[in-house]
């Protein structure tokens, strides 16, 4: 049966929204181009895309809903159903997933009872495994609300979305401090961040990724960036990169990561412990 035409937003909210709206289209000299950050404005009012939310980008846009839908269902930024504040995404990349994503991801499916794409029953984490987040020298890494907490373990992963759950300070490895989802989803519609702090926050790229321009400049890079499996450093300060959430334990036994920090990928490259280098399967197992 076709599906009833989607309900309109409260008035103040409507209110709300348009004009916020009319800021975001004046920045376009085709009105058009103002959907997908107009997206991210309705997603960060309910926390994903509504058939209502759709039909407001379609009504300010002079577009139709199906033109809108096209671009809401094929960008994987846009939320189709209702999800927690916190984005909790596990990067599956070959690299994140050799040194140790997949078995992060598999430990927190477990620990989190919940599979990719759901979110757990007190909606404050969703969890998803996604593609390169272009951190590979802090793999595995994983990422909440699009911010960075790298060189991670099951462990340390498991620590840090029980602190979500639990509403514990969190801070990102590096980059801006966390936020929720919604307020994720506004400041990629193009409004400020106005949080004290946020915007001067940054983070330096890691030994790894500056080796090439140092090449090109002719320095001399580091003895070795990566060092073999199980293999110590040898004279290299630690890395500044080590989050609240990605210390190892006490009786853990650490191998190396390329970035030169220690980590569990020895003990976690592979579901499988006879391939320490990663899993190894047929195509399209």
């Amino acid at each position: 049966m076709p599906q009833l035409p989607a309900p309109d937003y409260p008035a103040e909210v409507r209110t709300r929204l348009e004009t916020d709206a009319r800021q975001i289209i004046g920045r376009y000299p085709d009105s058009r181009s103002a959907l997908l950050p107009l997206l991210h404005l309705v997603q960060s009012e309910e926390g994903h895309v509504t058939r209502t939310g759709m039909r407001f980008c379609a009504e300010v846009l002079d577009l139709t809903t199906a033109e809108v839908t096209a671009v809401a269902t094929f960008y994987s930024m846009y939320r189709r159903k209702p999800s927690g504040d916190y984005q909790v995404g596990v990067c599956t990349n070959t690299l994140c997933a050799v040194m140790g994503g997949d078995a992060i991801f598999d430990g927190l499916k477990e620990h989190l009872g919940v599979g990719n794409g759901e979110t757990t029953e007190d909606g404050r984490v969703t969890l998803e495994h996604i593609e390169c987040n272009a951190a590979c020298d802090f793999a595995p890494v994983v990422m909440v609300n699009w911010e960075f907490f790298d060189n991670q373990t099951p462990e340390s992963a498991r620590r840090l979305v029980d602190d979500l759950r639990a509403g514990r300070p969190v801070e990102p490895t590096r980059g801006a401090p966390l936020c929720t989802f919604k307020e994720t989803a506004r400041i990629l519609a193009g409004f400020p961040d106005e949080r004290p702090g946020a915007v001067e926050a940054t983070g330096g790229a890691g030994p790894a990724s500056l080796v090439g321009l140092q090449l090109a400049r002719g320095e001399a890079p580091q003895p070795r960036v990566v060092h073999p499996r199980g293999a110590a450093p040898q004279d290299e300060p630690p890395s500044e990169h080590l989050s609240s959430h990605a210390r190892p334990s006490p009786d853990h036994h650490p191998s190396t990561s390329p970035s030169g920090t220690q980590n569990d990928s020895q003990d976690t490259s592979a579901s499988d412990p006879a391939h320490p280098a990663g899993p190894v399967s047929e195509e399209g197992e």
